[in-house]
């Protein structure tokens, strides 16, 4: 049995912000500090090397602003002034920076200050942000529209997250408190923000999507269904119930997926998935883990110096794109391959146990061919040691 592995490395400085990647990974931008100063910052991934672009404005920016990437090269700013959220378009231009004002969201008065931006979406030349209120929750679209910000969607009850489910920026998941629980719904924004479920797990779970591959129709979740708060996964337009895999259960940690391998289609427990794990105590980095849904253990893999914990992406081919920042580098993108199953790899600190108590994930019957379903279908999770229901 693999000796457990060592501790993480004593933090360093916090980087300032990490970065936001484009679906393509073309681009990343972030929010980056020199002498006192704020600013976005983008960076540059399709050349032979990354290369930062700082983007000052004519005044610095407050720490509180926020940054996204365009498909185009163009960095979207979020700013806050005068009880309004406000959107610029930052570019270089030779030496300076011009920026495109797209105007702004006013503050509503039950969601207080609560607007934020939504991932980087799958067509990269739209942004969207979500305003939380006390009973409801509105979509907007803050770039890429004919006149400024356009109100796309309303919803009941207080929304958070926000995962894409397709690459055409129409369905989006949400994480919904309503009724004193929280499910993810999937939201159609071509329909004017209907709302379908999409986790269902129990009837008295909390249920949250954390990521989902639009290929493959993996989906991680975190939900507390088994009588703890564990870390799942299942298959979108499948019959099959969410699993949770004792490998994934690290007591005392906390473990964050952040990527998974796309273009892996009717594969889903093939796809490489990346993990942050936290021991939450503060006193050491967190690690790296790589895992695929069809394997009874993860991997610890090798995080560069200076990463931004918890960011990234996965190419098709199983390999991490990392962005890092040191001392000596102030713009770099490490890549690291996860295992392929079966392969090399360490084991978890609890790899005795967990390898001998996993349960191990049901097959996914999908014959070559068949149509995935056009609308998002409820997962569910049949009780514990009995026999799975359809979703």
């Amino acid at each position: 049995m693999p000796a457990p592995p060592a501790r993480g490395p004593a933090p360093g400085p916090e980087p300032a912000a990490p970065p936001a990647i484009t679906a393509d990974g073309t681009y990343a931008a972030r929010l980056a500090q020199r002498d006192g100063c704020w600013f976005p910052e983008r960076w540059t991934l399709d050349s032979a090397e990354p290369y930062a672009v700082p983007l000052p404005a004519h005044q610095p920016e407050e720490p509180g602003t926020r940054v996204l990437p365009m498909a185009d090269g163009r960095v979207l700013v979020h700013r806050r002034a005068a009880g309004r959220h406000l959107f610029s378009l930052v570019y270089p231009t030779g030496p300076g920076t011009g920026e495109l004002p797209l105007g702004g969201v006013e503050f509503a008065q039950d969601a207080g200050d609560e607007l934020s931006l939504l991932p980087p979406a799958p067509h990269g030349a739209y942004a969207y942000a979500l305003a939380a209120g006390a009973r409801s929750t509105s979509v907007w679209l803050v770039a890429g529209g004919s006149f400024g910000p356009e109100h796309l969607a309303e919803i009941p009850g207080r929304c958070t997250g926000g995962v894409w489910l397709d690459r055409a920026n129409r369905m989006l998941a949400l994480d919904r408190d309503l009724d004193g629980r929280t499910k993810t719904v999937a939201v159609d924004l071509e329909r004017g923000g209907e709302v379908t479920p999409l986790l269902q797990i129990a009837a008295d779970s909390d249920d949250r999507l954390l990521l989902a591959d639009a290929d493959s129709g993996l989906v991680l979740v975190r939900s507390d269904a088994p009588g703890e708060t564990r870390l799942g996964w299942g298959v979108l337009g499948s019959t099959r119930p969410v699993r949770f895999p004792a490998c994934l259960r690290l007591p005392g940690r906390e473990v964050t997926p952040f990527a998974i391998q796309p273009g892996r289609t009717l594969l889903p427990e093939s796809c490489a998935v990346a993990l942050r794990v936290d021991d939450g105590s503060g006193a050491s980095a967190p690690w790296l883990y790589g895992w695929r849904p069809t394997e009874r253990r993860v991997h610890q893999l090798a995080a560069p110096d200076g990463w931004f914990a918890g960011s990234g992406r996965c190419t098709p081919q199983g390999v991490l794109e990392l962005p890092y920042v040191t001392g000596s580098v102030p713009c770099g993108m490490a890549r690291v391959e996860v295992p392929a199953p079966g392969g090399a790899g360490r084991d978890t600190p609890d790899a005795a146990v967990a390898g001998s108590t996993a349960e191990a994930s049901a097959e996914v019957v999908a014959a070559a061919g068949t149509v995935r379903a056009t609308r998002p279908v409820p997962l569910q999770q049949a009780p514990l040691g009995g026999r799975g229901t359809g979703g």
